[in-house]
């Protein structure tokens, strides 16, 4: 991910995410703070809205293809 998801992530804003970058893990091992907490994965696809809220950090994921 670029800094401008980052960013995203610390506003709480949807970071958006292509089936190309499933399986969903939070953090990405991009992200510059990859260790902030415990690498959880989120069943994104699995979601009748196709989006999902990591239970550490509260950033919000959205499927957009």
């Amino acid at each position: 991910m670029s800094d401008a998801a980052t960013e995203q992530r610390t506003e709480h804003r949807a970071i958006e995410v292509r089936r190309a970058d499933l399986p969903l893990a939070c953090p990405c091992p991009e992200d510059e703070l990859w260790d902030m907490h415990p690498r959880v994965y989120l069943p994104i696809e699995d979601e009748p809205t196709k989006e999902a809220v990591c239970p550490y950090c509260g950033a919000r994921y959205r499927l957009v293809d």
